[in-house]
């Protein structure tokens, strides 16, 4: 059976009510009556289950089981809004202020803090956002259909100028049951486990350090074994492809034009995968998918911020790539 999914406007309700300590002050901050507010509250209560507020005549206070509700609620409301300001910025008409393209990968994990981060600086500003490969990103840049361009490829055309703004990780994907799957689990069977991914790239070792019970796989393993891959034109395809050239290197056994899909095949055992770590933190986090380790290629790679050559990058365009590598490790403005 479906659950149930709490209503978005009694959780921030709800938040308010612990902010203000009074449920007369969050409902006149939410712009309802409090009687109204009480009876929303009350609804929320018998949907979850849990009582979430002690009510007296000196105010309201949560239960302990309301605070850690509200712990929860404040990262649910943070994403809910992140997907909102997404949204926004997908249906913006192409006379946007800004008009911005990025890739895949990019758009999914990154591009909607971004884009919070650049309305609380500049909250009146209208974004435009086209999601596209990193190949289809640095035409429009070329072709002026955008001011700023955000990709995952390390080749960028001549005509465009490029800057980084932050650094990715590919890793190499099977399912649990793969024999692949032993080289990335500890001796004493456990996952080895990867650094949790925040939301935005994480450079570094993908392992916890403990010894692990195969060798890592090498690069001529890799290379002779056909992948799931990305469609031609995606950064993260053309990465891999310059990781594995000559002509030791199998075929694609299928391409495929997203990372869920991506992630689905290598899920149900088709084939192994390399993806960016940020596509599939999640997975690896709950053993849907194993991570293996790789002894002799460097899967780093930079995400980088695009734009027409011979132009200085000005207004809200700069800003949102300045705020995009401030994100990653603070640095100052291209």
């Amino acid at each position: 059976m479906t659950p149930r999914w709490p209503d978005l406007a009694s959780l921030e309700l709800l938040l308010l009510v612990a902010e203000q300590g009074s449920l007369g002050k969050a409902a006149t901050l939410h712009g309802i009556t409090q009687a109204s507010a009480s009876r929303r509250l009350d609804t929320l209560e018998r949907e979850l289950g849990v009582p979430l507020l002690h009510r007296s005549t000196t105010g309201s206070r949560l239960t302990p089981q309301g605070q850690v509700v509200v712990d929860w609620a404040r990262a649910t409301l943070t994403a809910a809004n992140d997907l909102l300001t997404g949204v926004q910025a997908l249906r913006g008409r192409r006379d946007a202020r800004v008009r911005v393209a990025a890739s895949m990968t990019v758009a999914e994990y990154l591009m909607p803090g971004w884009l919070v981060a650049l309305r609380r600086v500049l909250p009146d500003v209208e974004v435009g956002l086209r999601v596209v490969n990193s190949g289809e990103v640095c035409r429009m840049a070329t072709d002026g259909e955008i001011d700023a361009g955000f990709i995952e490829s390390p080749a960028v055309p001549r005509e465009l100028t490029s800057w980084p703004v932050a650094e990715d990780r590919l890793v190499v994907v099977v399912a649990p049951g793969h024999p692949w799957a032993r080289r990335g689990k500890p001796l004493h069977g456990k996952p080895a486990r990867g650094e949790p991914v925040p939301g935005e790239p994480v450079p570094g070792e993908p392992l916890s350090g403990e010894p692990l019970s195969g060798e890592p796989l090498s690069r001529a393993d890799l290379a002779a074994t056909p992948l799931v891959v990305r469609e031609p034109g995606s950064g993260t395809r053309h990465a891999l492809d310059r990781l594995l050239t000559g002509p030791d290197v199998a075929p694609p056994i299928l391409e495929l034009s997203s990372n869920a899909a991506v992630k689905v095949a290598v899920e149900t055992g088709v084939a192994p995968a390399v993806l960016s770590r940020l596509a599939v933190a999640a997975e690896l986090r709950d053993g849907r998918l194993i991570e293996v380790p790789v002894a002799d290629l460097d899967l780093r790679r930079p995400l980088l911020a695009v734009w027409r050559a011979r132009t200085r990058l000005t207004g809200p365009a700069a800003e949102l790539v300045r705020l995009a590598r401030t994100a990653a490790h603070g640095a100052s403005r291209p």
